[in-house]
């Protein structure tokens, strides 16, 4: 099979099934990039795409199964909320007042995130959703995901890193020589990457430990060890064809050693500061090590589940108190990680969950998938404060919120503000960005 017909989808199943590596999603982010994809980077006498800001970060966390937006922002200034939640509402006096806000504050779990907000590094963007929503996890975040009500197509985020490419084998000078990468490929801490992370010309990496990150053909038998090593060691020559498949497994082995030396060693320096031992603050623990040992990486997503919160939801105490804590502590220590390391007014962070829960409390102390949400944006870069309006809790759509802001209009804000690029481009469509920046 010549170079030329070979798909990305075919050199991807190679790399998932040839290729033995912890994580089943893993990839190997220069060789995908340069070889496999042969998509454009910068001339050789240039270390970056011109005009792109390519120190910029984007972190993604997503609050997975739906969370309720209304405990979350606690609208304690609304009669009509303790109306609807008379066992599980969080009274005036439990929530945490905003500066600068009347009438709504966050969950009493919530200090990692009140501090941040007190401190100018937080803006809650209240009422987000979409039209027609959909109240399926899988079909939700998969919107959430593409960016697209009917939920098909790649990956928002992927499209994102292909567009920043700068062209199909060819790079900025025209040439093949010229040819590679303009960014690496998203980073996802999770055994999968997520739909979001997809695309056409770039495949993201995942791992769920830094030390799963590893070819581990050698545990299945020791004589695989040898045969590896030396192609690693070999690397390609000149007396190897370039678009034979002996070419191929070369630079797959290569890359993926160093991508995998370089990662293992970044997440192993012992973070700055202080994290709580939770889950989603390990994660974020790894993506700081990562940024602070400068990997070219711009776009990194962390996944932290638990909100379908159906049953004994509790109000300022319980199931929900508890996962937003942890969500609360680690923002903070992750931003402090980062401030210690100087690399703070790099990157931004995003928080969304797929849905929010519906206005009342369900009959089991609990609440039923709903609609509408608040996303929460952290980083010195953000406007601090309430984005938007709360969500009237007198005017329901059959007893959800409805929402005052498209999701896809805050993705816009970001893409072009903080990433530099054109939303249309990623988004196929036209969506009025969302102003969620301080002025230069």
């Amino acid at each position: 099979m010549s170079n030329d017909n070979r798909s990305p989808f075919t050199r991807r199943e190679f790399l998932t099934t040839s290729l033995t590596f912890a994580s089943a999603s893993l990839t190997v982010p220069s060789f995908l990039q340069r070889s496999a994809f042969a998509v454009g980077q910068p001339t050789r006498s240039l270390t970056s795409i011109p005009g792109v800001d390519q120190g910029r970060i984007l972190v993604v966390v997503q609050l997975s199964g739906g969370n309720d937006g209304l405990n979350t922002v606690v609208p304690y200034g609304f009669d009509a909320y303790y109306r609807m939640r008379p066992g599980i509402g969080v009274s005036a006096n439990q929530a945490l007042r905003l500066s600068k806000s009347d009438g709504v504050g966050l969950h009493p779990a919530m200090t990692g995130l009140h501090d941040l907000h007190e401190n100018g590094l937080l803006s809650i963007v209240q009422g987000v959703g979409y039209p027609n929503p959909n109240r399926s996890h899988f079909k939700s975040m998969d919107i959430w995901h593409t960016a697209d009500t009917t939920a098909t197509g790649d990956g928002w985020l992927g499209k994102y890193v292909d567009s920043q490419c700068c062209g199909e084998g060819k790079g900025e000078s025209g040439t093949p020589e010229s040819a590679g990468r303009a960014t690496e490929p998203p980073i996802a801490i999770g055994r999968t990457a997520p739909l979001a992370l997809q695309a056409r010309k770039v495949v993201p990496v995942s791992f769920e430990s830094a030390d799963l990150f590893r070819w581990v053909g050698q545990d299945a038998s020791k004589s695989l060890a040898q045969p590896y090593d030396a192609i690693v060691e070999r690397g390609v020559t000149d007396e190897v064809d370039p678009a034979s498949n002996a070419a191929f497994l070369m630079r797959t082995a290569l890359d993926a050693r160093v991508s995998s030396d370089r990662i293992r060693k970044a997440v192993s320096a012992k973070a700055l500061v202080e994290y709580p031992r939770t889950g989603l603050a390990r994660d974020l623990s790894m993506v700081a090590s990562m940024i602070r040992a400068e990997l070219p990486t711009r776009v990194y997503y962390v996944s932290f589940g638990g909100f379908d919160t159906h049953a004994g939801q509790g109000g300022a105490q319980g199931s929900h108190a508890n996962l937003l804590r942890q969500f609360g502590d680690a923002l903070k220590a992750f931003y402090a990680d980062l401030k210690a390391q100087e690399n703070d007014r790099r990157v931004l962070t995003m928080c969304f969950s797929e849905f929010g829960r519906r206005a009342a409390q369900n009959a089991s102390g609990g609440t039923d998938h709903g609609t509408a949400a608040p996303m929460f944006l952290a980083g010195p870069m953000v406007r601090p404060g309430l984005i938007g309006n709360h969500p009237s809790l007198t005017d329901l759509d059959n007893g959800d919120l409805k929402h005052g802001l498209d999701f896809r209009s805050v993705y816009a804000g970001i893409l072009k503000d903080w990433m530099q690029t054109e939303p249309e481009k990623v988004l196929d469509r036209s969506f009025r960005p969302a102003v969620l920046f301080k002025k230069a």
